[in-house]
């Protein structure tokens, strides 16, 4: 996994020949993403399983700050795939003619936990509070809403003040300095700052809030281009997914996300494992009904969304035609 600057990803694709290229009859294709947690997993365990070199790709996986930086660079046809969500950049990004859509669903639910101030016993108590995301209108963003929203609290009434501030690892060292009174994160992050004396609120999962957590997106044209290449990826992630739920596969999975996600203790990569084995569903079909909840959220603020149809949003060609050949089986 490399970690690269969105400015460097056309020069990292014109240098590498990126997205159509062979070296020794691999396929090259670069996948970004911009969550960091073990909802990105299944990436991390295909790479180090060389599961995408099994169906013949090349895969270069990048990290990069934001979801519209990674939406940037797969628009561009600097990057093949991200691993994304139905978050406002993305449907921002269809709604104002970007050719990207949800080509499948990897989780297609909420998923981490709201960790807070020990301080906070209930979710009235994040009254006049601070809470931190990645970005408005990013996943995290809706993440955080569409809890607030199951618990009937309004940032703006409430006085729920919304801190942008950066990933998982970024926020758990704002909430453990006392920068922020909460933040939705990863199990694994969850699981260090509950042992340094920070509550957990609530298990998201446990909600019961469709929502396309993490999806594989790509642009249209690609799709239509590189059916192939498509289907390639698609049975490399849910071979992962198939490798990851495996019981004997635990401490490989562990040392993926131990690496992947630099954590300092073991106890944090089992709490990620045991999570993400069970959200993770190889019937990667992209969730319609959570992508709503998103569309939702902004059906009053922005015109363009609001005028959405989920065919617009979701190409599941290639991920229907696996389903007949029995692939999810």
């Amino acid at each position: 996994m490399q970690w690269l600057p969105a400015l460097f990803l056309s020069f990292f694709a014109l240098l590498f020949g990126l997205g159509g290229g062979t070296a020794f009859g691999l396929t090259k294709v670069v996948i970004t993403f911009a969550s960091f947690s073990e909802r990105e997993g299944v990436l991390f365990v295909a790479k180090d399983q060389n599961i995408f070199r099994k169906y013949d790709l090349d895969a270069e996986i990048i990290y990069v700050a934001t979801g519209s930086v990674a939406l940037s660079a797969l628009s561009r046809g600097s990057s093949q795939f991200n691993t994304g969500s139905a978050s406002g950049a993305t449907l921002g990004a269809i709604a104002g003619g970007s050719d990207v859509a949800f080509i499948a669903g990897l989780v297609n639910k909420l998923t981490g936990a709201l960790v807070v101030s020990p301080q906070i016993k209930t979710p009235s108590d994040l009254k006049n509070k601070r809470l931190a995301v990645t970005s408005i209108g990013g996943g995290t963003w809706v993440f955080t809403m569409l809890a607030l929203q199951h618990w009937g609290l309004d940032p703006k009434r409430d006085n729920i003040a919304i801190r942008v501030v950066g990933n998982d690892a970024v926020r758990a060292q704002a909430l453990a300095s006392g920068a922020i009174d909460g933040a939705a994160v990863g199990y694994a992050f969850a699981a260090s700052l509950r042992q340094q004396g920070y509550r957990i609120l609530a298990d998201l999962s446990e909600l019961g809030v469709p929502y396309q957590s993490t999806a594989l997106l790509a642009r249209r044209s690609f799709v239509n281009q590189s059916p192939d290449v498509v289907e390639k990826m698609l049975r490399a992630l849910v071979d992962a997914i198939v490798f990851i739920q495996t019981p004997a596969n635990r401490e490989t999975v562990m040392k993926s996300l131990t690496k992947a996600l630099h954590l300092q203790r073991a106890e944090d990569a089992a709490e990620g494992y045991e999570r993400m084995k069970t959200y993770y569903d190889k019937r990667i079909i992209p969730s319609a009904e959570g992508i709503r909840n998103t569309m939702r959220l902004f059906e009053n603020t922005n015109e363009k969304i609001r005028q959405l149809k989920i065919e617009d949003v979701i190409d599941d060609r290639i991920v229907r035609k696996l389903e007949k050949e029995g692939l999810f089986q």
